[in-house]
């Protein structure tokens, strides 16, 4: 397509061909409609791709996000994707020192060595058991959300007797998360492992009144009904690829290099202006469907735009030779390393990164979170580097708020990235410099992306992997029937900023989609 064809009329223009837009589109465009995807950069997926970042090193990593669980199979299922997830077989490990002695907490191969691992850190059952008890209540909630989020949005008060647990609704809904951790547990360390998934890609605090923190820990712990995280095999890319060939099979046109820069509408019929190397074209549809976040949507429709609300996340992608060996003498390197590895993230220290973060200074023991693909899926390597041993890392850091790199965002990515990695060596036996790979031209294969450079490369206001905070997942009074809807009547948002986006999970793709059909 080609910016002088002139005018083209569609029934439905979508803008941004990531993984919701692709999603809205293959859905449309199964139910016979006609669908122009408008993608500015060169390349579908959006922040949901697989590539190469290392030069001359084949090994393909899910840049920026990079695991699943929010994605219903319902899609998966609808739009007969060819994509598939693989379990972690551990959950996580956090290592830690006890009486001077490295140890460390390893969540996952079976109950009975998770028990064990809870008594070798706290020197009994009881922490264990209050953690059978705690997720005993998230998966509850899990089973009774999650189905909810591809039908049209439900009122508080329903979802609250759809959950039919009061104490449950409480902690998760009305009070701190803080409140309930507290209540709950008594380890430091186990507290913070609980925290850490109300505060991923969340600047915020575990007793924050706004409760901000407790909308992401929601969305962590219902995915699936289960609350699981799993890996997309061949790296995040084989999602979105799958997704693109499902719309172009069903007739969807994908046009790449075509940036949307304005949208006119009078509520029935709309025209969006788009911007290609050669000039400038104009698509006319009955609806248009925005995969970009509130704020660029404003941009489009020349409506005020929202404040940001700042990211507050470092993303490294690494690539090793071999894993390295740890401190603790019992944590076998492949299981730390499968699941999702702590550090830093002790309930106190969480508390005392974010009070820093808050005062404008880097956290002095900045936490963050790491795990290994090539561990569960070595898919994503070539066969040489597979077969050499070599293994692929990624880290994402908390309480790395946008405002801290204003000042110079390279220098503070460097600094910040270096004490990251200073924490992660304090559990090492061996640096982790020395199991880096290096690139085609000698250098340390190693990337980090600051929210500063997601807002660059990504257009996410603040760099914020949600494009704004998060919501409950039941309707408000501006929310509208789907949590699609915009003041455009036939404007729809289906980004991770419409109500229930955020993470890869297609919802906000398909409950756009939905709405269009549902007006047809």
């Amino acid at each position: 397509m080609s910016a002088n064809e002139g005018t083209r009329a569609y029934d439905a223009v979508i803008v941004g061909a990531g993984h919701n837009g692709l999603v809205a589109a293959a859905y449309l465009a199964r139910a016979g409609r006609s669908v122009l995807v408008l993608e500015r950069l060169d390349h579908t997926g959006g922040a949901a791709v697989s590539t190469r970042p290392f030069a001359g090193i084949d090994a393909r990593l899910s840049r920026y996000s990079y695991l699943v669980s929010l994605l219903p199979e319902k899609i998966v299922r609808d739009l007969g994707l060819d994509f598939r997830v693989r379990s972690r077989t551990i959950s996580s490990y956090t290592p830690a020192e006890r009486a001077g002695r490295p140890t460390g907490l390893l969540v996952g191969g079976g109950e009975q060595r998770t028990r064990e691992a809870f008594a070798r850190l706290t020197g009994g059952d009881r922490e264990y058991e209050a953690w059978q008890r705690f997720y005993g209540m998230t998966g509850h909630v899990a089973q009774r959300v999650f189905p909810t989020l591809t039908e049209p949005l439900p009122t508080r008060d329903e979802l609250r007797r759809r959950i039919d647990d009061e104490a449950a609704w409480r902690a998760l809904f009305e009070e701190p998360v803080g409140v309930a951790i507290e209540r709950t547990f008594t380890d430091d360390l186990v507290r913070g492992v609980v925290l850490t998934d109300a505060l991923i890609g969340t600047f915020a605090d575990a007793h924050d009144p706004t409760l901000v923190q407790n909308r992401c820990f929601l969305y962590h712990v219902i995915g699936g009904g289960t609350g699981a995280w799993d890996v997309p095999v061949g790296g995040m890319g084989a999602l979105t690829d799958a997704l693109a060939d499902a719309a172009r099979a069903a007739g969807a046109r994908i046009a790449t290099g075509h940036e949307a820069i304005r949208i006119d509408t009078d509520g029935t019929t709309a025209e969006v202006v788009y911007r290609t190397a050669t000039g400038e074209g104009t698509a006319t549809a009955r609806h248009v469907l925005v995969n970009a976040s509130p704020h660029e949507l404003a941009v489009l429709t020349g409506d005020p735009a929202p404040e940001p609300v700042e990211g507050a996340q470092l993303k490294v992608n690494m690539l090793l030779t071999r894993l390295p060996r740890l401190r603790d003498p019992e944590a076998d390197p492949r299981e730390a390393f499968a699941g999702t590895f702590h550090i830093a993230e002790g309930y106190r220290q969480l508390a005392t990164a974010h009070a820093q973060a808050a005062a404008g200074e880097l956290p002095a023991a900045p936490p963050s979170e790491i795990y290994c693909h090539s561990l569960t899926d070595p898919t994503i390597l070539g066969a040489d580097l597979a077969g050499r041993g070599y293994q692929t890392l990624t880290l994402f850091g908390l309480h790395a708020p946008a405002r801290l790199f204003d000042r110079d965002n390279d220098a503070v990515r460097e600094e910040l990235l270096k004490s990251t990695l200073a924490q992660l060596d304090a559990h090492l036996a061996e640096p982790l410099a020395d199991c880096l790979a290096t690139d085609a031209d000698g250098r340390p294969c190693i990337e980090a992306k600051t929210p500063l450079d997601l807002e660059r490369d990504l257009r996410l206001p603040g760099g914020n992997i949600f494009h704004r905070a998060l919501s409950w997942p039941y309707a408000q009074e501006d929310s509208g029937r789907w949590g699609v809807e915009t003041r455009h009547s036939n404007v729809l948002l289906c980004g991770a900023g419409a109500v229930r986006g955020g993470g890869v999970s297609g919802v906000p793709g398909h409950n756009a989609a939905m709405a269009v059909l549902e007006r047809n």
